[in-house]
């Protein structure tokens, strides 16, 4: 069980710092709590619209920070699922009458759900030959290599199917009879189609086949992806924000392992750096995608959905970025990669 001082962050720490220490808890909220007392809460949420305002991750939290939380007294504790539900938030501070955090109540603790629903159809792009993945892929599609006891892309549409999607499309090429036989013979509540790619078309190209058929906007994901994330909170955003397409984007930080040497025009050093540590968004390959997308699709180009979007933001449309953490993202593209995310499903260390 956590302990409330774990949640606690100091003022001057950095968005990079706090970013770490909500991973590192598994927790969606950390509090500004000097000496215990409550004086500002900072949120997952909070930290991507600092994002978005164009805030960096070497700035102090004290920017993206909410100085205004909500919190009850002791004597009021009663009322914590009622406040968790009204205001959809996932935690709230137990306050002493000293304005000391004694306890925070978490609204997964209370079978309280406030996750916003998104029952929009979603899309996945499951032709591939998974060349990273092989030998396994020489025997099995990627699509249902096992992750545990469940294969890669029935765990992302569970995933998926929890916030209220119910209609899926598979475009699928490489051993596609397998892929149709699992899921015509698979006990579910939710449908699943197939497009038939007969030509490999990249990433965004097989989206073609579907022309005529999405009605609404709907999620694009690829196959090896797996996200824990509020597919409702995505969804709303890109309505918000008026998007033609919204990407999910992870916050990396990564350690260059070696001391980097930079050149000057002589040949001669102009600078060195050792194992510089690098902060950037990577694409997760998880997209909302408006229908007209679809429609505007060249019948048979073969095309990565990254050239898709890039062709629209050269063009002037609204092509937005949903950034999630670095811990909200499980890929299985490589080996290595497989291993970690089965190792994380099982809470393994």
């Amino acid at each position: 069980m956590i302990q409330v001082e774990e949640l606690f962050i100091a003022p001057e720490a950095t968005v990079l710092e706090a970013l770490r220490k909500l991973d590192e808890t598994g927790q969606r909220i950390l509090f500004i709590a000097p000496e215990g007392r409550l004086a500002a809460a900072l949120t997952d949420g909070d930290i991507r619209k600092f994002f978005l305002r164009g805030g960096t991750p070497d700035q102090p939290i004290d920017l993206a920070a909410n100085y205004h939380p909500l919190s009850l007294p002791i004597a009021e504790r009663g009322r914590a699922k009622e406040v968790l539900q009204t205001h959809r938030i996932d935690a709230l501070p137990i306050l002493d009458k000293r304005g000391v955090i004694t306890d925070i109540v978490f609204a997964h603790g209370l079978d309280v759900d406030n996750r916003k629903r998104a029952n929009i159809p979603v899309v996945m792009m499951a032709g591939g030959l998974g060349t990273r993945l092989y030998p396994y892929t020489k025997i099995l599609p990627k699509p249902l290599i096992p992750v545990g006891e469940q294969p890669i892309a029935e765990l992302i549409m569970d995933r998926f199917r929890d916030f209220g999607c119910r209609e899926f499309t598979m475009i699928v090429n490489y051993k596609r009879g397998m892929i149709k036989s699992y899921f015509a013979e698979l006990e579910k509540d939710y449908t699943v189609d197939f497009a038939d790619e007969d030509v490999f078309m990249g990433t965004g190209g097989g989206l073609c086949l579907l022309k005529g058929k999405m009605h609404s906007p709907f999620f694009f994901t690829n196959c090896d992806t797996l996200l824990d994330v509020d597919f409702g909170d995505i969804y709303e955003y890109h309505k918000k924000h008026g998007n033609l397409i919204t990407m999910v984007c992870a916050f990396k930080h990564y350690t260059v392992p070696y001391g980097v040497v930079e050149l000057g025009e002589d040949g001669g050093i102009a600078a060195m750096r050792e194992k510089p540590e690098l902060d950037f968004l990577t694409n997760t390959g998880v997209y909302v995608v408006e229908p007209r997308v679809v429609e505007e699709m060249r019948d048979g180009e073969k095309i990565g959905f990254p050239d898709v979007i890039e062709r629209y933001r050269l063009a002037g449309e609204r092509v937005g970025v949903y950034p999630i953490s670095e811990n909200s993202w499980m890929d299985m593209g490589q080996m290595e990669e497989l291993e970690k995310m089965r190792r994380k499903l099982e809470n393994q260390p």
